[in-house]
């Protein structure tokens, strides 16, 4: 019975991950048509109906593509990082409950902070192994970025532990008859702004600042290495998007509403691109260090006093 249990985890993982790809690749297109109407265009529209094969041809595209090696590079770490990338982020989304029992463990969220600080790794040594000047940049960059919003995303997370003296996902849903959203908005919009700079999206991109480093950190990178790089970047923006719904919204797995605010927070992301430019790098640190740290740090403070209080008196 216990073997049985194993392979039913299996494949609910195997089903779940196919699953994340499948919406991946049609976030990409979300992403694009979205972008297109913001700049008064129309987005992807010839292959299949209304362009709804375009994710697919991408993919044949890109993963057809030649494959190229820079001459002085280290060999196998650079073809190892944007596998390892890909891995971490569909990895992560192991974290997250299930309507019948899959790896719904009790220290979920400890999960979900030390796999997703582990993506640092692969985009500095992915930078590094591709022996080029920009590259090599745009890895520092983004790893000095990463471990700058990790401090305020653990903070903020800790608001929520408190809130509800847990530390899995699965418990959001039942203390949320009044949505965090309300109780703690402040920390809320702090966690959607550290969402964008954890997942290097815009304003934040400085990873992949295409006017100073041509592309970053994935600069050398062709076919199914920048495939798999731009594949982890979205999966973890959808990881986020959930994450946050499970966080503030609710959190109510059985209800398909929850399935919609999901949705327009990947709509947000995508909302914020067409709208805001590149922030300053300068700024950005600055935002990390003398804004959010200092914030997060005295909520903490604040929820956690407050629960202290409500318990016993």
């Amino acid at each position: 019975m216990y073997f049985l249990d194993k392979i039913l985890i299996l494949l609910t993982s195997v089903f779940m991950v196919i699953m994340v790809l499948i919406g991946l690749a049609f976030l990409t297109l979300f992403e694009r048509k979205i972008l297109g109407y913001i700049q008064i265009r129309k987005g992807p529209n010839k292959v299949g109906f209304i362009g709804f094969l375009q994710p697919f041809g991408d993919a044949i595209k890109l993963f057809s593509k030649e494959q190229t090696y820079p001459f002085m590079s280290n060999f196998s770490l650079y073809y190892l990082c944007p596998i390892i990338n890909l891995l971490l982020s569909l990895f992560l989304w192991m974290s997250i409950p299930f309507y019948s029992f899959n790896f719904s463990f009790s220290l979920s969220m400890m999960f979900f902070l030390s796999i997703s600080s582990f993506s640092v790794y692969t985009i500095m040594l992915s930078g590094w192994s591709s022996n080029s000047s920009y590259s090599l940049l745009g890895s520092l960059r983004s790893v000095a970025q990463t471990i700058s919003y990790e401090v305020s995303l653990i903070l903020i997370l800790m608001s929520f532990m408190f809130m509800m003296l847990s530390l899995n996902f699965f418990d959001l849903m039942f203390f949320q008859d009044c949505w965090f959203l309300f109780y703690l908005f402040p920390l809320c919009l702090m966690w959607l702004v550290t969402g964008l700079a954890e997942t290097n999206r815009t304003p934040f991109d400085f990873a992949e600042g295409e006017s100073e480093l041509v592309s970053g950190f994935n600069v050398e990178y062709s076919s199914g290495g920048f495939a798999m790089i731009f594949m982890a970047e979205y999966a973890s923006i959808l990881l986020m998007s959930f994450v946050s719904s499970l966080m503030f919204l609710g959190g109510n797995l059985y209800s398909i509403l929850f399935y919609f605010y999901v949705g327009f927070i990947s709509f947000f992301w995508i909302w914020v691109r067409g709208t805001l430019p590149r922030f300053r790098y300068d700024k950005l640190m600055y935002l990390a260090w003398k804004s959010y740290l200092p914030i997060s740090l005295n909520f903490l403070f604040f929820y956690e006093s407050m629960k202290f209080f409500i318990l016993n008196f």
